[in-house]
Order: C-alpha cells, then structure tokens, then sequence
C-alpha cells in the first residue's frame, strides 16, 4: 500500500512537480498521517470524502478502514498517479473536479459521510464554509490546515473572529494535532494543523436566522476595535436607542467588542434584532 515514505518516489515515476498556484504540499511523513487517521476515527461502515486526494497517500489509508471513499481532485496531472496508487482498492471513487462547485449532497447520494482532508491554504476558509452550510452536513470534518487559522477557528471570547464564530455556531471544534512543516514536500513556510469539527446535526438557528446572525457579525468585526454600539450602529444602520435596545436586551454591555461575545450571545442579539424588524 501506498505510504508517506513514497511520496518522492511516486512524484518521480510520474514526472510530478508540485503546482504552487495550487497550493500543493504532499504528505511524507507517516506519524502526520497517523494523527489525521485518529482524529477521523474511521469505522468500516463510513462513508468519506476525502477532498484534494492528490497522490493518494491518505486515500489508501482512508480505504483499507472505510466502506466507501469518494476521492474529489482537482488538478488532472494528478489523476493517472492517484487511479495507480489506488487500484487496489475497489472502494474508492476517483471524481476530478472543484469541490467548491459541487453539490455534496447528490455527491454522497444522500448518505452519512465524513470529510478528511489535507487541503490547500489558499481554499480554507470558502472550503469550511461551504463544508458548514451543507444540507445535509458532514457528521465530522476532519481537516489539515494552516496552524494559525485552525487557532483561529478554535478561539474563545475574548479573541473570537468571524470565521471562529461562522464554525462554532456548527458544531465543536478541536486541535487534534500540531503537524510539523517538515512533514511536507515541499516544505510549506508554516506549520499545520489537524482540527476536528463535530458537526451538530442541525444548526441552532434556521438559515434565515443564520443570515441577519452573519450580518450583525460582519458589522461588528468590520470594526472590532470599536464598541459594539458603534459597530452595529454604523454596519447595520441602526439609530443609537434600536443598537443600544439590542444590546441591553441580549444582556451584553453595549462597550463590549465584538471578539468578546460567546455564539450564544450573537444568536440572542440576532433574535432580538429580527424581533426588532418584525
């Protein structure tokens, strides 16, 4: 089967250069694919998308412990190195294209799946956004990313950010496992980082809420160094006494900034302000 340690010789048999518009950094190290497999937690009944398969190094793993891969690539240099390293397995299903314009759902045929991914750093946050906005959801998504944004994702108040809140209000999110630049060929300028999300089956607020929650959001962290009553009077423009009925009603000290509120928080200042409009 196809191992870290064979990644240089696969890149050479088929005349395989790394593509750095594509942010393209393969897996050489097994301890690093080691951490990925234990956060995924793969059972034989598992249904996985695996998304930017590349060479196939996690694909192979991925397939001798799950029932079905759904193995998604983008560059086609890639694919007759991927359809070789993976011919061994009958489970795996090779599909060529751009996750972020596919309908996951008809995809995965409507079944439970996870995802597991070591993806590019230059996709993360349309990526995880659209992993969290999928209906149905993935049950876990389990992804190698920058170590700084998977910081950033797993923030608490006091240093939240949008995409720490855009995650959390979907599910639980964990570092797993702190992944070495050294780990990849060629050698990435920064460390990486395997998060774990539990995804909640459904999300706490509808879509609709989920909107006018996001817009409140941006218009505070537009300007996070600002109080809130500022924030939110000049993004949604709102008069001082609507931002300040918000604010107070929600329970949240209108001098707080926006890095401070817990996903509760925003969810109350959302049902307050829809209220509001009704």
């Amino acid at each position: 089967m196809f191992v870290p340690g064979d990644t240089r010789r696969i890149m050479r048999q088929f005349g395989i250069q790394p593509d750095k518009r594509l942010g393209q950094n393969f897996l050489v190290e097994q301890s690093a694919l080691d951490h990925i497999l234990q956060a995924a937690e793969i059972s034989q009944d598992d249904v996985v998308l695996e998304i930017g398969a590349g060479l196939g190094v996690l694909t192979c793993a991925l397939a001798a412990r799950a029932r079905r891969v759904i193995a998604i690539e983008f560059d086609e240099r890639l694919l007759p190195a991927l359809q070789w390293t993976t011919q061994s397995f009958s489970n795996v299903e090779i599909v060529r294209g751009d996750v972020l314009g596919m309908d996951l759902d008809r995809l995965t045929e409507g079944m439970s799946y996870k995802v597991v991914a070591n993806i590019p750093y230059n996709i993360t946050s349309h990526l995880i956004r659209k992993l969290m906005e999928a209906s149905p959801p993935a049950e876990l998504v389990v992804l190698t990313i920058q170590l700084e944004v998977a910081q950033r994702i797993v923030a608490q108040p006091g240093s939240m950010s949008l995409l720490a809140l855009s995650v959390q209000v979907y599910g639980v999110p964990r570092i797993a496992a702190r992944i070495p630049s050294g780990c990849f060929f060629p050698r990435p300028s920064v460390d990486s980082a395997v998060i774990r999300i539990d995804v909640a089956s459904e999300p706490p607020v509808s879509a609709s809420e989920l909107t006018t929650m996001f817009n409140l959001a941006r218009a505070g962290f537009g300007q996070k160094r600002k109080q809130l009553k500022n924030a939110l009077s000049h993004g949604m423009q709102w008069t001082e006494e609507k931002t300040l009925d918000v604010l107070t009603g929600a329970g949240v000290d209108p001098k707080t900034r926006a890095q401070e509120l817990r996903v509760e928080q925003w969810i109350q200042l959302m049902q307050l302000a829809r209220g509001m409009a009704d």
